[in-house]
């Protein structure tokens, strides 16, 4: 029996058909988005406007479902009749207007061109004054809402998003019926949805997007809505009452969809979540175990059992029971740019390309920690976990003349993995328990030099996922359970799961060294980070000197 994983990222979508007995990847293939730059439409006015064209999602699906499968028949004992389930897995918070008949609005020749119609990628920060205004109004009138949320709403998230669009293109927001997430949009089509009130929803994006809890009855209140925007208000019945677990199936594959993609009609498809939960799936999570999906930006996920209490964790993404894994508080984190930071430099500041890449992390490995006398902030695209502050901006102190670009590089490796330490330490206060860390992702899995900065920053062992395509990989184990090829989720990951044999221990003598930049990160990530207005930024740059003086 085997089970088939799509995972749609942020420029691509990627299919994976596995083997339920042992997770074995029989067949797998990426199809890159047409539109956009990479997959994403942008706006060079604006910074912070990311979106994405739905059709691109249903051209990408198509393609690299009947290529997975082509690979996969080539493998001794398949065939497409043996495939018992689909899991689907994408970015989030990402939302798209949708009409009566589930049609995006983005398919209609009328709004195809204008980018309020598109589906808001999760990286589109254009709503920061609405997701400001939701967290002044929830800690005055319903703080739970944002309790769980690190007590503060982001504009990467659900209402934030819809509640710009009213604002600034009301034409648009009038026209849509209904407004889906991504991760619950892909399996509705799959299941031959004609119309967004038959959509099964997944808690995953409602309770860590969309302020859903069941101890609140569901979605916010019309009450609370109205006080953002009435028209707010009346867009929650077209919604949904209630969202569900991964127990729960999203549907069945239509007929239509079975023929598009050569698969046998009516085999479930399991609820929709976001990539990282998925990943975290696919990367073995477990009470104790903390799961870093690292790519163009990071998530931290981890679980704790529903039976026990979780105390609200301040600067949090959310704490969601039935998130991740049913049974489970599915705990997320994560920082809002790390490929991306590196991308950045080498491709837009060094006009680079791969081969730039390369060259730079051998240069990069030459170097020791504390060696260029450089610190930086990972805030390139805001910060997501602990300040949930996306107007906060980059940062590189300490560069002289004799700065090269490989050592900027480094530095902006340290970044990501200071802010990692920051998460790390944030949870572990709270009474997280993280006892193992494992990673997943290209970045963790093509680059040991950053999993060793990583282990020498945080103190921990870092672990690589089996997987190249963990989060595919959770979404067909996902279908496996759903399926019945495996009771329960815990059985289904010790099956299907796995580790590479390789793992990054701390270097003690880096360790040291990164503790004494540590401190100073934390000087000034608390200082331009608003935690301590009043903090003295004066010897920070001489400390710099006398670390690299040490270590030169």
């Amino acid at each position: 029996m085997f089970t088939l994983g799509i995972d749609f990222g942020t420029n691509s979508v990627r299919a994976l058909l596995v083997r339920c007995a042992d997770g074995a990847e029989l067949g797998s293939a990426v199809s890159n988005y047409p539109s956009g730059e990479q997959g994403v439409l942008l706006d060079p006015r604006d910074h912070n406007l990311a979106r994405q064209h739905p059709g691109d999602y249903l051209v990408g699906l198509q393609r690299s479902v009947r290529a997975a499968l082509a690979a996969a028949k080539r493998k001794r004992g398949f065939s497409a009749e043996q495939v018992i389930g689909i899991g689907v897995d994408t970015t989030g918070s990402s939302p798209l207007p949708v009409d009566e008949a589930n049609r995006p609005l983005a398919l209609d020749p009328k709004w195809r061109k204008n980018l309020n119609a598109q589906c808001w990628l999760w990286k589109d920060h254009t709503s920061i004054k609405e997701a400001a205004r939701i967290t002044a109004l929830a800690a005055k009138h319903r703080p739970q809402f944002i309790a769980k949320c690190g007590n503060t709403y982001s504009s990467e998230w659900f209402w934030s998003k819809i509640w710009h669009c009213l604002n600034v293109d009301p034409k648009v927001f009038s026209a849509a019926h209904s407004w889906v997430e991504l991760a619950d949009w892909i399996p509705s089509v799959l299941a031959g949805a004609e119309m967004p009130a038959q959509i099964i929803r997944g808690v995953c994006c409602a309770g860590h997007k969309a302020l859903y809890a069941d101890d609140w009855g569901g979605l916010p209140d019309k009450d609370f809505l109205s006080r953002l925007d009435p028209k707010l208000a009346a867009l929650r019945d077209r919604l949904y009452e209630k969202a569900h677990d991964a127990t729960v199936p999203a549907g069945r594959l239509s007929p239509a969809w079975a023929r598009k993609l050569g698969l046998p009609a009516g085999i479930p498809i399991a609820i929709g979540e976001m990539d990282v939960h998925y990943g975290a799936i696919g990367c073995g999570v477990a009470e104790g175990v903390l799961v870093k999906v690292i790519g163009t930006s990071t998530c931290d996920c981890g679980v704790v059992s529903a039976a026990k209490s979780v105390p609200d964790i301040p600067g949090i993404c959310g704490i969601v029971r039935g998130a991740i894994l049913p049974g489970f508080y599915g705990i997320e984190a994560g920082q809002s740019a790390v490929g991306d930071i590196f991308k950045w430099w080498v491709e837009v500041v060094c006009g680079g390309d791969a081969g730039l890449h390369a060259r730079l992390t051998r240069q990069v490995g030459k170097q020791k920690p504390g060696q260029a006398g450089l610190l930086a902030l990972d805030w390139n695209n805001g910060n997501r976990t602990i300040l949930v502050d996306q107007q906060l901006t980059g940062l590189l102190l300490g560069q002289t003349l004799y700065t090269t670009p490989a050592e900027i590089y480094r530095a902006l490796i340290e970044a990501t993995a200071f802010g990692a330490r920051t998460i790390l330490e944030r949870i572990q206060e709270y009474g997280v328990p993280v006892k193992q860390i494992v990673c997943a992702g290209g970045i963790a899995e093509k680059n040991p030099l950053l999993m060793q900065i990583y282990a020498d920053i945080t103190g921990c062992t870092m672990q690589v996922s089996g997987s190249s395509q963990a989060c595919a990989l959770g979404s067909a184990i996902s279908a496996a359970v759903l399926a019945g090829a495996h009771r329960d989720f815990p059985s289904a990951q010790k099956a299907m799961t796995s580790v590479k044999p390789r793992s990054f221990r701390p270097i003690a003598a880096n360790a040291r060294i990164y503790d004494r930049i540590y401190r100073l990160y934390r000087v000034v990530h608390d200082a331009f980070g608003g935690v301590n207005k009043s903090a003295d930024l004066s010897g920070v740059m001489k400390e710099l000197l006398a670390i690299k003086a040490a270590n030169a």
